[in-house]
């Protein structure tokens, strides 16, 4: 389902929510059927920054972070040429950042998924996420996902679109994302 030339979106899309949620998957599945470059922001924040996300937290401290994180989120609303961007699940909520992502793009979507599917994905990652390391049981996950939705959701639902993700396969997302898009287009 490759967009046709006259099809192509002329703007970021931009998608936010929780870790786990499939925003990477996603997004590099919108990107392979929308022939756009793709960009996972942490990424792009360790490729510039030369560090692990997690080093930069231990070494420097989450305000450093975040504060990298605003200057390069920046640096990619503000390039020219359209492209898919993945967010931390985090980088909505601090500073301005929500207010630049909408100021920059019309195509913005949260990729909602309940907290049992969150739970499920991330359990086995509890190791590799230092926020999760304490939550080592599903029930302990849960709850804790379920405050930090409640304390993110505020950001999360000012996304113009919401797409429910749970149940459906990464490619089915991307496609449903896309039909969306264009349809607003019209």
């Amino acid at each position: 389902m490759a967009l046709e030339n006259s099809d192509k979106l002329q703007e970021h899309i931009v998608l936010l929510g929780y870790m786990g949620c499939g925003k990477s998957v996603i997004g590099k599945s919108i990107a392979k059927i929308a022939a756009y470059p793709f960009t996972d922001l942490d990424e792009y924040i360790e490729e510039k920054a030369q560090q692990k996300i997690a080093q930069i937290f231990e070494s420097k401290g989450e305000i450093y972070f975040r504060k990298l994180e605003k200057k390069y989120l920046r640096e990619l609303l503000s390039g020219s040429n359209p492209r898919v961007i993945s967010l931390g699940g985090g980088t909505p909520c601090y500073f301005d950042n929500m207010e630049d992502i909408l100021a920059s793009t019309r195509y913005v979507i949260y990729l909602k998924t309940s907290v049992s599917a969150l739970a499920e994905r991330l359990l086995s990652e509890t190791a590799k996420r230092p926020i999760l390391q304490f939550h080592q049981s599903k029930t302990a996950l849960e709850t804790f996902i379920a405050k930090h939705l409640f304390e993110r959701q505020s950001f999360y639902y000012q996304a113009p679109i919401l797409v429910s993700t749970d149940e459906k396969t990464p490619e089915n997302i991307a496609k449903e994302i896309l039909e969306s898009l264009k349809s607003q287009d019209k």
